[in-house]
């Protein structure tokens, strides 16, 4: 295997080269950049490949311009068994014409012997409506690309074999709480909840999997922007949500545990039954890290001129956003019944002027079905951006809010209550394929019933984590009477079923010495 950055890498077998997820140019309005830098590899060669595999739509695993001008076009491309064909379609007009359509968790055998299967998450908030995760098998050696999908059970994986190579993700990969319109001290301690709840993740898969070799990847990504530039792990921040791999390195061995490599780009790791042999591109891959700001602000040179390029093309004056927004958003609100309940009520987008001194405030009206002019009225959920920013994303007709300008980190947002993940939801789903495919998934999950309970300590609960059905005896921890789910770190009020993390998703639970009600 070759580091390639970020989540990428290339695996080479005698049957065959798959090279995976190759980002390598600026993401989420030129926001992240993958770290350390990798678009000095030699990519022609690395492009010259049997199989390519983009694991989802994430920008910063799907580069629309690096895949056209690099990767070969007679590769052929393993597809997740995605609900809708954008992904193939996208590929397919960068030029790709080969495809093996897989069937999610069913292994495939391609020539000389090389087995693949691909995992396919398909909830509206796995990803841009998928994520995936790419096991392979050759000559007894196998390897698990899981990325930065969330799959809630590994056992279809470790049932095929002992793994040998277990590459996951381990750092974030959102916007919360850096946005969020907080004190300091309140936005600290909530980054170091979630900088704490990521590793735990990471440890309960690797734990589950039990792999020979652990392989910290998909992240973090480096925000080179003078703008964004705090948001670099650079300086000691406990609360930051974007640590790197050596930082994963240290909290591994203390937990007494050394059986972590790290991918650099241009790391060759070669994984047999009972080794792993790493050759790194630098001398000694701890100093390499403990350089890490001055490697940053180098970088941020480089880069400049491509930042303030993208900047350039954002501005598109002519485009009213009211209007636009009303002829594009309206039509999803018509036919959108559980997100817009979901959602429950008005979302409020500030939008700032070029010049910085003047707002143009619109409201998405879930349950008036409309788009309008902000007048005053309570909303419980605001966000405020660059006005070019939505100009921009309404010149490209983008469907996808999420992967654009909510992964940029480039807007602030404030709420009353909970998270809503039925705002995210929507905003991937502005085009007709999408919603339709996220109502009827909502549809189904509403009907249907987890009749199975376990018990937790002293409390008696469903055996499926309300939100995206995690198995609670693998992901559950009960203390002073709240339910954690670890998989994605949402919480539940025992006592009275409530969720504390988001709108809805009650769960049933009762304490263990309490008869069932039924009973």
């Amino acid at each position: 295997m070759t580091g390639t950055g970020h989540a990428s890498m290339r695996i080479d077998t005698p049957a065959g080269s798959i090279l995976c997820d190759p980002w390598v140019n600026p993401a989420y309005f030129a926001s992240w950049f993958p770290f350390p830098d990798n678009s000095q590899l030699d990519w022609e060669a690395l492009g010259d490949v049997d199989y390519l595999y983009v694991s989802h739509l994430h920008r910063d695993h799907f580069d629309a311009e690096h895949l056209k001008r690099f990767i070969n076009k007679r590769a052929t491309v393993l597809l997740p068994e995605y609900p809708t064909s954008q992904l193939e379609d996208e590929l397919r007009e960068l030029g790709f014409t080969s495809f093996i359509r897989t069937r999610s968790n069913e292994v495939h055998t391609l020539d000389g012997g090389l087995n693949v299967m691909i995992q396919a998450l398909i909830s509206p908030t796995d990803g841009p409506i998928g994520d995936s995760s790419l096991w392979v098998e050759y000559d007894g050696v196998r390897v698990l690309n899981q990325n930065d999908a969330r799959p809630s059970d590994l056992s279809v994986f470790a049932e095929l074999g002992h793994v040998h190579a277990h590459m996951l993700q381990f750092s974030g990969a959102i916007w919360y709480p850096m946005v969020y319109e907080l004190p300091e001290a309140a936005k600290r301690a909530f980054g170091k909840q979630k900088r704490d709840r990521q590793l735990d993740r990471t440890i309960r898969y690797i734990d589950d999997l039990k792999a020979s070799y652990v392989f910290p990847i998909a992240g973090p990504p480096c925000f080179l922007d003078d703008e964004l530039w705090q948001f670099n792990d650079i300086f000691g921040d406990e609360g930051n949500i974007f640590p790197d791999q050596q930082w994963f390195s240290d909290r591994y061995r203390e937990l007494g545990r050394d059986n972590e490599v790290i991918l650099l780009p241009g790391t060759v790791a070669e994984v047999t039954a009972d080794d792993c042999k790493v050759s790194h591109p630098v001398p000694d891959v701890r100093e390499f890290f403990a350089n890490k700001k001055p490697y940053l602000e180098a970088m941020r040179e480089r880069k400049r001129p491509i930042i303030e390029a993208e900047k350039a093309s954002w501005r598109h004056p002519e485009i009213d956003v009211l209007a636009e927004m009303k002829r594009r958003i309206e039509p999803l609100l018509e036919e959108s019944i559980y997100m817009a309940k979901g959602v429950g009520g008005p979302v409020r987008f500030d939008l700032v002027s070029y010049d910085g001194e003047s707002v143009e405030s619109i409201v998405v009206d879930f349950l008036g079905k409309e788009v309008r002019p902000y007048t005053d009225e309570k909303v419980r959920y605001r966000f405020r951006t660059q006005r070019e920013l939505v100009e921009h994303l309404i010149y490209l007709d983008e469907g996808d809010w999420v992967n654009s300008l909510f992964l940029s980190c480039r807007f602030s947002a404030a709420r009353i209550g909970q998270y809503n993940e039925f705002i995210y939801a929507f905003f991937k789903c502005l085009s007709e394929e999408r919603l339709q495919y996220a109502e009827g998934w909502y549809d189904e999950h509403e009907k249907t019933t987890d009749a199975e309970d376990i018990t937790l300590g002293d409390w008696v609960v469903q055996r499926r984590c309300p939100h995206l059905k995690a198995d609670l005896t693998r992901f559950g921890k009960v203390e002073d009477g709240v339910l954690t789910c670890q998989l994605h770190g949402w919480k539940f009020d025992l006592d009275s079923g409530k969720c504390l993390t988001s709108v809805g998703h009650a769960v049933r639970a009762r304490p263990a010495d309490q008869p069932a009600a039924d009973a």
